[in-house]
């Protein structure tokens, strides 16, 4: 099965970023592509339906352009960039199967065409595939950093599960939730080109803090687009947060700001699962009441100005300003 992998998006405020690394995005795809095969029909035709389908490859291309940033000269940001594209897929694999997702970037979600079984096993596949591309770079501080991300994204995950229905929730318990599932891959991107160009202390967590926090404010972004943005923009359903019962961060600033009628409202629908597409219209009316998902998008430019000013440490060059200009793409999304 050949598949066409996009990796060059439409929107003009990450053209810089996809200009500066497009030579090695096209090595990196061509990785992608020859990892997925298998002699089991079902492993390249569950993973290619979702590799193929229009993401940005955003966490590889931070990898490729935080090497060029450090000056590395080698071929170990390919395979690493590959696989953590490969991790990333296989966590939205897993991610649809507990969230029930029905649509995943504007199309069917894998578990609905194969089922739950086969979205699962194959995002293990996938994982498996990534471990066995970070063990032939040859760095352990590069499989220590991957390695234990996957273990703090899983963390992550459950976390999120725990809280889930509960408006209880604080907003630093919601912040450690995103750090983990979100934002940590975003970390652990950037910092491995920093080991690989064997960079200073400094300089590979000033890389790990430029990913972090680029990684909190895209969930944040991506929580308020759930309430104030569009099915295009998402690539999945408006509202699919509040259906779900998540509690993300414009719910708990709603809640905590709401009288006490707003409040059983919002444990009805989220703790209750009493909700219906009236309810979300209501829940979107009382979010902007209290002015929460514009205070969650002021959040998530904090935090991009905290990942802007990571980059601090290194020379006004051409990957600075092309990650630089991911952080304005990311929060761009918002409006």
């Amino acid at each position: 099965m050949s598949v066409v992998l996009p990796f060059e998006p439409k929107d003009p405020s990450i053209e810089t970023l996809v200009r500066l690394v497009k030579g090695d995005m096209e090595r990196v795809n061509a990785a992608i592509l020859a990892r997925t095969g298998s002699d089991v029909a079902m492993i390249p035709e569950v993973a290619n339906h979702l590799i193929s389908s229009g993401g940005k490859r955003l966490r590889p291309m931070l990898t490729l352009a935080s090497a060029s940033l450090c000056g590395y000269e080698g071929d170990g940001h390919i395979t690493l960039a590959a696989a953590v594209e490969f991790m990333h897929t296989a966590t939205l694999l897993h991610d649809d199967v507990v969230d029930e997702s029905d649509m995943r970037r504007g199309k069917l979600a894998a578990r609905k065409l194969w089922g739950n079984e086969a979205s699962v096993l194959v995002g293990d596949f996938l994982l498996g595939q990534a471990f066995r591309m970070m063990v032939e770079v040859g760095s352990l501080t590069c499989l220590d950093i991957l390695s234990s991300a996957a273990c703090v994204i899983a963390e992550g995950e459950v976390m999120q599960l725990a809280a889930a229905k509960n408006t209880a929730t604080t907003e630093a318990n919601y912040l450690a939730i995103i750090r983990g599932k979100t934002a940590e891959l975003f970390a652990a991107a950037c910092e491995v080109s920093a080991v690989l160009a064997g960079r200073s202390a400094e300089e590979q967590a000033a890389c790990r803090d430029y990913g972090m926090d680029l990684g909190i404010a895209f969930q944040l972004v991506d929580d308020a687009l759930d309430y104030g943005g569009s099915a295009d923009k998402l690539g999945k359903n408006l509202g699919d947060d509040f259906r779900e019962g998540k509690i993300t961060m414009p719910v708990l600033l709603a809640f905590h700001r709401g009288d006490a009628a707003e409040q059983d409202f919002w444990r009805k629908c989220l703790e209750r699962g009493e909700a219906d597409d009236s309810d979300l219209q209501h829940a979107i009316q009382l979010l902007r009441q209290r002015n929460a998902i514009a205070d969650t998008v002021e959040k998530a430019h904090a935090y991009g100005a905290k990942a802007k000013a990571a980059l601090g440490l290194f020379p006004d060059n051409a990957a600075r300003a092309a990650l630089a200009e991911a952080v304005d793409f990311c929060l761009a999304r918002a409006h």
